[in-house]
């Protein structure tokens, strides 16, 4: 697959949206950079669903996270884009499927992934996703999830940081001893905490923005390595409890 360097799928003539009188300016601006974004116009040349794919492989080039015969779980995986690196590097076939992704909203089969249409915040959500490894424990936890939007700044880093702990909690309660966790967060000073919150059960843990991730988007990526075994009863309960703070 193609790596998370620019390539010539990047060059382009520059395309101007007039606003439509139906549309809002916003959402003008939107469009016209989202056509102008190179890593979508390498999507399409490079069969990937979506330019999140690159912010994935851009990751795992610099901190090697993913390797074939690891099992994994993608949270928020719509529309399948991170799915599809997963399969692809991880050896994931059809009859021994490897990557488990989840979402709400509707994705179209990819071979060697299991697709589960449910919101991770149902109750019965974590016990699905196990089942459907087969039982076995995740080695690599990904979250790419984002709350929808309100337009309020602040509400909107609550709510996606809520599903950054959901997400920490799935973690500690699931992943095989020595596993990776790598999910989005909002910038706005709780990820610190959970930084350190983290770092009780991981041998290293840290920020990460890959190239791919929009200058101007104010999330990030929390990678923790080296998971030191299942501390459910002893985590701090704020990463259950606590209010929470997510790009395509």
């Amino acid at each position: 697959m193609t790596g998370g360097k620019r390539g010539a799928g990047d060059r382009g003539l520059h395309v101007r949206v007039k606003t439509a009188a139906k549309r809002k300016e916003s959402s003008t601006r939107w469009l016209e950079r989202h056509l102008n974004d190179p890593y979508v116009r390498r999507s399409k040349i490079d069969g990937y669903r979506s330019r999140a794919a690159y912010k994935l492989l851009e990751i795992d080039e610099k901190l090697n996270l993913l390797r074939p015969g690891l099992r994994v779980v993608d949270l928020g995986a719509a529309p399948g884009g991170w799915c599809q690196v997963l399969a692809d590097v991880v050896k994931s076939t059809p009859e021994e499927p490897l990557v488990v992704g989840i979402d709400y909203l509707d994705m179209d089969h990819l071979p060697g992934v299991v697709l589960l249409k449910k919101d991770f915040l149902d109750e019965d959500a974590p016990d699905a996703l196990i089942a459907a490894l087969g039982g076995h424990k995740p080695d690599l936890v990904l979250s790419d999830m984002a709350a929808p939007t309100t337009g309020h700044r602040k509400t909107d880093h609550l709510r996606t940081t809520h599903l950054f702990e959901v997400a920490i909690d799935f973690a500690l309660t699931n992943l095989a001893p020595g596993g990776a966790f790598l999910a989005k967060v909002f910038r706005g000073g709780t990820e610190n905490q959970l930084l350190t919150d983290l770092k009780k059960s991981f041998d290293s843990v840290a920020h990460i923005k890959p190239p791919a991730s929009r200058k101007e988007s104010p999330e990030l990526y929390v990678v923790a390595k080296g998971f030191r075994g299942n501390r459910a009863a002893s985590r701090d309960p704020r990463l259950i409890e606590g209010e929470g703070d997510g790009e395509d």
